[in-house]
């Protein structure tokens, strides 16, 4: 092993270094930096969230309101149905 041998290590070692130092703050910058594209899915998600929300209220104010047509009538019915029984 001559000494070229020897500086062709060293400088195998030295690209090494350099390739690996480069991947690692390529894959560090990744992690790090927002995925833009999964951002916009999440706030695509939570517009259609708030949507589906506001639909569910609505919803629930009309079932309230059917409920108490049904029970009021129901009431009112058993009341006059009793009336009807006095006579």
């Amino acid at each position: 092993m001559g000494p070229d041998h020897i500086i062709c290590m060293i400088f195998g070692a030295m690209v090494t270094l350099a390739v690996q130092y480069y991947g690692r703050r390529k894959v560090r910058q990744a992690i790090i930096a927002p995925d833009v594209e999964a951002r916009r899915n999440i706030d695509l998600l939570d517009a259609e969230n708030a949507r589906r929300i506001g639909q569910i209220d609505r919803l629930q104010e009309r079932l309230a309101t059917v409920e108490s047509i049904v029970t009021d009538r129901a009431h009112r019915l058993g009341h006059e149905i009793d009336q009807l029984r006095s006579c």
